[in-house]
């Protein structure tokens, strides 16, 4: 296994018919992330005017810490960055300490020089008369900004990207979904006691993979299976992050307890 061999650091390049993936394995979860940080900042450096495609969750706290302090000690200037979120709780208040719009607020929107009328975001609350529209105009405001250059990912213990849960679309488009059962158990403490939003609006998968560029985060144990079956197994709605083998440029950084179950006999690694 891949995470069993590392003695530092491990590059991974997994090919499927002429289309190689990048894996990069780290030791912890502050190495990955600080892989991750270096990977967005390079973009932006070559792209000051980058269209960066946003997650939230616990995996990404650190990513954007990462870069809140390339920007603070002024290394990376980030007031021509365009962004979109990926995806946001439906029913939240947008001041609401557990909606998405507030974690951006305060991990890096709130630390850093990018300009807020640069921010795109999906609502929190809005009628579901009007959500197909809302959808409509967030694909339409990817375009006019002339399509996402890096989109950043985490990955779900089920296996999805965004709230793609399994069985979504490969097709699909930004809409509002019904969470599966396991990830509102999984994302249920920050709400207790109250009650979990049962459903999000969402990126589609094929709006993901329009992205130029992917960039997925993978940490912890619990993140290992749904990562091998992500990179490993068949293309599947199923397994959403799956699809992910398909697009021509991803680069996945996980630490090792995520890279455990990866095959290395299926894939070329280099340590140092």
């Amino acid at each position: 296994m891949v995470g069993e061999l590392l003695a530092g650091l491990a590059l991974v390049n997994l090919d499927r018919e002429g289309v190689v993936m990048r894996v990069i394995v780290t030791w912890d979860y502050d190495d990955m992330s600080r892989q991750g940080a270096s990977i967005v900042a390079d973009r932006i450096r070559r792209k000051p005017d980058l269209v960066l495609g946003l997650a939230t969750g616990t995996t990404m706290v650190g990513l954007y810490r990462e870069v809140v302090e390339l920007y603070r000690r002024g290394l990376l200037d980030m007031a021509e960055v365009t962004t979109f979120n990926l995806d946001e709780y439906v029913g939240l208040n947008p001041q609401d300490p557990r909606s998405f719009r507030y974690f951006m607020q305060e991990h890096l929107f709130g630390k850093t020089n990018i300009d807020p009328r640069r921010i795109h975001l999906l609502p929190s609350q809005l009628n579901p008369q009007d959500a197909e529209q809302v959808a409509a105009d967030y694909e339409k405001e990817i375009e006019k900004a002339g399509g996402i250059d890096l989109q950043i990912l985490g990955l779900g213990r089920n296996g999805h990207i965004g709230f793609n849960e399994p069985g979504a679309p490969l097709e699909s488009r930004t809409r509002v979904v019904d969470l599966d059962r396991e990830t509102v158990e999984i994302n249920s403490q920050p709400f207790l006691p109250l009650r979990v939003p049962r459903q999000s609006i969402t990126m589609g998968i094929k709006t993901i993979m329009r992205a130029k560029e992917i960039l997925l985060l993978a940490s912890g144990a619990e993140k290992a299976l749904a990562l091998a079956r992500a990179l490993e197994g068949p293309v599947t709605p199923e397994v959403p992050a799956s699809v992910l083998q398909l697009h021509p440029a991803v680069t996945v950084v996980a630490d090792r307890e995520a890279a455990s179950h990866l095959n290395s006999s299926l894939c070329q690694v280099r340590v140092g």
